[in-house]
């Protein structure tokens, strides 16, 4: 059976190496500043003990007041996993680091958290939309995504699951 890292116990080790690089940790996640992300993502591929060398995945929370992005570790060698997070608070022009450099697999990911959240990935050699087309106009799995200026989005009429008549878009 494949051991849990919990979020404390991965911020325990992450304290030791790197004294106050961690924001926030909880049973189900770390959370590390953005500026300490990097450092922190290698030291848990390199570190021995840890040997998280496989993001087994890679994805964004739209939490209203802020974005989170979610990186889920797998040690394949050492049988374990864990999570760290990001924040960005910023919702007009939401910012994480480029994790690619440290495990390949993100470049994919990290393009789709940019075509459906808007999240850019600072560094990303290759940042642009992976599923929608270029010229889409939003980002489809923000919260906000169906409410613009002046009430809703103008391809529907209201939002998914609200009564009335069967849905037919406007654009």
């Amino acid at each position: 059976m494949t051991a849990v890292l919990s979020g404390l116990d991965i911020a325990h080790r992450i304290e030791q190496r790197f004294p106050d690089a961690v924001a926030e940790a909880v049973p189900e996640a770390a959370t590390l500043p953005p500026d300490r992300l990097i450092d922190v993502c290698m030291y848990l591929r390199e570190e021995p003990e840890l040997k998280f060398e496989f993001l087994s995945s890679l994805t964004a929370v739209d939490r209203l007041e802020y974005f989170e992005v979610v990186y889920h570790l797998t040690s394949i060698r050492l049988n374990q996993m864990t999570a760290i997070k990001v924040r960005s608070e910023d919702r007009e022009n939401p910012k994480a680091p480029w994790v690619t450099s440290v495990w390949p697999g993100a470049n994919v990911q990290e393009r789709e958290a940019y075509d459906l959240m808007g999240i850019v990935f600072e560094g990303h050699p290759d940042m642009r939309r992976v599923f929608l087309w270029d010229g889409f106009d939003g980002f489809p799995l923000r919260k906000d995504y169906l409410v613009g200026p002046g009430g809703r989005f103008p391809g529907l009429e209201r939002f998914p699951g609200e009564p009335g008549e069967p849905l037919a878009g406007r654009g």
